[in-house]
């Protein structure tokens, strides 16, 4: 009984190695997510939240716009409100738009607080689309 114990060991152990060593690589491709807005990931109810309040008071608290090579950055206030909201938008933002990079940074010294939107080739684009910068910040 213990030689059939310790085969099964090696063979659980060994099997594994030798399998893994003969595939062929995956051909499978990363998923890549188009330049679109789904807003249908969101509930009608979060999707409503989204975009008729928590987008456009955002909007409001924007003090300034720093453009990035790969997307931009966006000041806001360094208080509780604009931060609870910012966290509730960009953990919404992510489902809608899974292209994205997010990022929340606050500055050291009690200095503001920073939205960063990046991503691949192309969202920096969309971004400015989206957000309807233009030149003027």
């Amino acid at each position: 009984m213990k030689r059939i114990f310790q085969f099964i060991t090696a063979i659980a152990i060994v099997a594994p190695v030798a399998i893994s060593a003969t595939s062929e690589p995956s051909s499978q491709t990363e998923h890549v997510s188009p330049f679109a807005c789904n807003a249908l990931a969101l509930s009608p109810e979060v999707r409503k939240r989204h975009f008729e309040e928590l987008g456009p008071a955002l909007l409001k608290l924007k003090r300034s716009t720093r453009e990035l090579p790969d997307g931009y950055e966006f000041e806001l206030p360094a208080d509780n409100r604009t931060y609870q909201l910012l966290t509730e938008w960009a953990f919404q933002e992510r489902l809608c738009c899974p292209f994205l990079d997010i990022g929340l940074r606050f500055d050291r010294e009690s200095g503001p607080l920073w939205l960063r939107l990046t991503g691949r080739p192309g969202t920096k684009e969309f971004i400015k689309e989206e957000f309807e910068l233009g030149d003027s910040r």
